[in-house]
């Protein structure tokens, strides 16, 4: 019989972050020690340590892993001459990276690991999928297709209805996929809209 494959470091630590979001999501706190992890994972307990040190290091790791597929799917966004078609895409780039990766999303957003608060230097390293929002509106403002307004602020308002959006689909609230894209579709394009620079006739 043939052995099994073994996993390289990468796909290790994917292996464990998934295995803590998932009891996360589905137990609660209570449930995510590190002995339950490594089984869930398959492996000893012994490789959550030498990788990530304690439960508090997994903890962060699966913050930090849920921003960086964010950022993944940020990036696998072209960028086009039509700076508001790009900012869209974003936005459905952030939803496709939500409902791909729901166990890791409460834990991005929210606080179900009470604890957990991220430092400085974690709060750096997610700090670039904010930016990249930030950019894709400072286009559309430069473009004058959003009204000449600071593009953080903008932003955080887009990046606040996104994530409301996401939370209510992710809990079922918003029906079916194809509901679920046409209430985004609409809020988004009304939001748009009432950014969009005002003319006087």
């Amino acid at each position: 019989m043939a052995r099994p494959r073994s996993r390289d470091y990468v796909e290790l630590r994917r292996d464990l972050v998934d295995a803590g979001a998932e009891l996360l999501a589905a137990e609660g706190p209570s449930a995510l020690s590190t002995r339950r992890v490594a089984q869930r994972a398959g492996v000893s307990t012994a490789a959550v340590y030498n990788l990530f040190g304690d439960k508090a290091g997994l903890v962060r790791e699966m913050f930090v892993s849920g921003f960086a597929r964010l950022a993944d799917a940020f990036a696998a966004v072209p960028r086009t001459g039509d700076a508001m078609a790009d900012l869209l895409a974003l936005g459905h780039a952030y939803r496709a990276s939500a409902l791909a990766n729901p166990h890791l999303y409460e834990l991005m957003f929210g606080r179900p690991v009470p604890e957990f608060r991220p430092d400085a230097e974690t709060a750096a390293r997610i700090a670039p999928t904010f930016d990249a929002l930030v950019t894709a509106v400072a286009r559309c403002v430069d473009a004058g297709t959003l009204a000449p307004t600071d593009p953080q602020d903008l932003a955080v308002r887009l990046n606040a209805l996104a994530h409301g959006l996401c939370s209510l689909e992710l809990r079922g609230a918003l029906g079916t996929t194809d509901e679920a894209r046409t209430h985004w579709d609409a809020a988004f394009e009304a939001m748009l809209r009432g950014m969009t620079p005002h003319t006087t006739p």
